[in-house]
């Protein structure tokens, strides 16, 4: 099946039931936390995507994990992500300079780049319907027990550049404040926040439209971290092959995709902000409640039978691990472009993708990575990144083993340790003293020339005894486990300072490159659950020691182990767990559920 037949959600929810990836659950389901955790009990178990027919308190069913594995984005896309991503880089690059021949010979590829586009019809299926805004009667969910009330949590927030007329389409989380408001969650670095910043310059209010469940392309080119000023539509037509279909609002002087299951009209205005959230979010943890603008409804059009789009965030893996794969294996290999000493790179979704990125570079000089590294935190989406782990071209980027090996033998905190301070950070990261200021570090364990002895390493390395002996070296451990050979992992009851600084001073630790105190709900013998413990949980300037470091002039050196304190601090907010009520609904509910 080509991916063009897909013009709507619906149509897509229709395929996935046909290829086996998607159930009809006829049981009655409450929004009210319910929903979360079925839904996230399905990813654990890789079950098909969820089709609640019946949802307490609304006529519209609800559509939950459409994305949450490797095979649904496959097939919304109808090709393998990397391959698509490496068509994409090898056609650029081919068509540089353009030419009659290398035309002929890409003329497949390149009838895509004729899909791109944008296309203007009189009216579209999201506006079958018009009636008067009013959110209470769709099922938005309230995902987490110490969220701050309901939240659409699927929007593809539609915008226009007030100087140029350029088009945004960016997903920001929307608290449902009543009937006709919510909150427009505008992060630093998203376009749509980009916008509003020019409306308010000008004195204006900023007319916006909020479409809820497009066809896969146009979702994926929402969630996509695509440069500023390139437009996700026209991406949704270059991933279909098919031109995007945009008509005229209701209410509106602008135009909205046709054919979304919902159309939510309205207008964020000038200079008014109101308390939103907290939120449980892809961190894992509940985002503190903030002043953000509030987007006032004034018309509401949908399909005959709309399906109501639904994604849930949290501790990971969650849907937004699957969907941030997929864009950076289409996205990824265009780095190359700018930067054509990188051969891979790869952001894990364990960490919240902004807190980690491995970059594998072909070194042509002397810190050349480190170079790349800088460059890369001046570019869009990656200048959110806290933490860069720089390795050479042959190392995969995706494995952490591989990684973390790269760092016992090749990375040197003397000469490749960089701690950048008080800079622009995800707003969602917690760890810092203010929001959307923290800092950042770079660790460059490429292979350089000459020899330091790093590989000694592998000799010094403790041993089980060892280890089991560290367990005594302070009263607040816990457990210890060592990964990777590598990265100590030490759980422990409060004090995670004084733990670090006690254990990287260990004479018989020196021998590990990474020392990482973590709380007690971290499983340190899961991979995916560490690097979610680690590297959410500590903010570089503050919770980084090294086993000496000292001050030459006023530039830092350190030498020996790094350590990090990740354990949760007071003022941290608290990591998401579900209710024992709601885990004992779905107990009962879990088996008639899947029949």
């Amino acid at each position: 099946m080509n991916p063009a037949v897909f013009r709507t959600l619906g149509d897509f929810a229709r395929y996935l039931e046909a290829a086996g990836e998607l159930v009809r659950v006829s049981a009655e389901v409450d929004p009210y936390l319910e929903i979360t955790e079925i839904a996230t009990r399905a990813i654990r178990e890789s079950r098909p995507a969820l089709l609640f027919e019946r949802v307490k308190g609304s006529p519209y069913p609800v559509l939950v994990n459409a994305f949450a594995s490797d095979l649904r984005c496959e097939l919304a896309l109808q090709k393998h992500p990397g391959q698509l991503g490496e068509e994409l880089i090898r056609f650029v690059e081919d068509m540089l300079p353009p030419s009659p021949r290398k035309l002929f010979d890409q003329r497949g590829f390149a009838r895509r780049f004729l899909g791109t586009p944008v296309k203007h019809v009189k009216t579209g299926l999201g506006q079958q319907v018009v009636e008067t805004p009013d959110l209470s009667r769709l099922p938005v969910l309230t995902c987490w027990p110490e969220d701050g009330g309901r939240f659409v949590t699927l929007p593809q927030v539609v915008t226009y550049d007030p100087r140029t007329g350029k088009r945004n389409i960016g997903m920001y989380r929307m608290h449902v404040f009543d009937n006709t408001t919510t909150g427009m969650h505008w992060q630093i670095q998203k376009g749509g926040g980009f916008h509003y910043v020019q409306a308010e310059k000008q004195g204006r209010d900023l007319e916006l439209a909020v479409a809820l469940g497009t066809d896969p392309a146009l979702l994926l080119a929402t969630v996509s971290p695509l440069p500023e000023n390139i437009d996700e539509a026209m991406f949704a037509g270059f991933l279909r092959g098919r031109r995007t279909e945009f008509t005229r609002a209701h209410s509106l002087s602008i135009d909205v995709p046709a054919h979304a299951e919902f159309i939510l009209e309205g207008v964020v205005r000038r200079k008014e902000r109101h308390l939103e959230g907290p939120f449980g979010d892809h961190f894992g943890h509940y985002s503190h409640a903030a002043d953000f603008p509030v987007f006032h409804l004034t018309a509401m059009t949908r399909r005959r039978d709309p399906i109501y789009p639904a994604t849930v965030v949290g501790i990971p893996p969650m849907e937004d691990k699957f969907l941030g794969d997929t864009t950076q294996l289409i996205l990824g290999p265009l780095a190359r472009l700018m930067h054509a000493e990188i051969d891979s790179l790869w952001a894990y979704y364990e960490a919240g993708f902004h807190n980690l990125l491995v970059v594998a570079v072909d070194q042509r000089y002397g810190k050349e990575a480190m170079k790349t590294a800088l460059g890369l935190l001046g570019m869009a989406q990656l200048s959110l990144t806290k933490c860069i782990v720089l390795v050479s071209e042959h190392v995969n980027v995706r494995n952490f083993d591989e990684v973390m090996k790269e760092v016992r033998d090749h990375f040197d905190p003397h000469e490749d340790f960089v701690m950048i301070p008080r800079v622009p950070l995800d707003t969602l990261d917690f760890t810092s003293a203010a929001m959307n200021l923290g800092s950042k570090m770079i660790l460059d364990a490429t292979r350089k020339n000459g020899s330091r002895a790093l590989p000694m390493r592998r000799e010094q390395l403790p041993s089980p005894g060892v280890l089991s002996a560290v367990r005594e070296a302070h009263p607040a451990i816990i457990d210890v486990h060592l990964a990777h050979d590598t990265l100590l992992l030490v759980k422990v009851s409060g004090r995670g300072r004084e733990v670090v600084r006690t254990l990287v001073a260990h004479p018989a630790l020196q021998g590990v490159a990474v020392i990482a105190a973590v709380s007690e709900d971290v499983n340190i013998r899961d991979r995916e659950n560490y690097i979610w413990g680690v590297f959410t949980r500590f903010d570089a300037e503050r919770d980084i020691v090294f086993t000496r470091q000292e001050l030459i002039g006023i530039s830092p050196v350190y030498n020996g182990v790094l350590g990090i304190d990740a354990t949760w601090k007071s003022g941290y907010p608290r990591p998401l767990s579900m209710t024992a009520e709601i885990i004992q609904k779905v107990d009962l509910l879990w088996g008639p559920l899947w029949k």
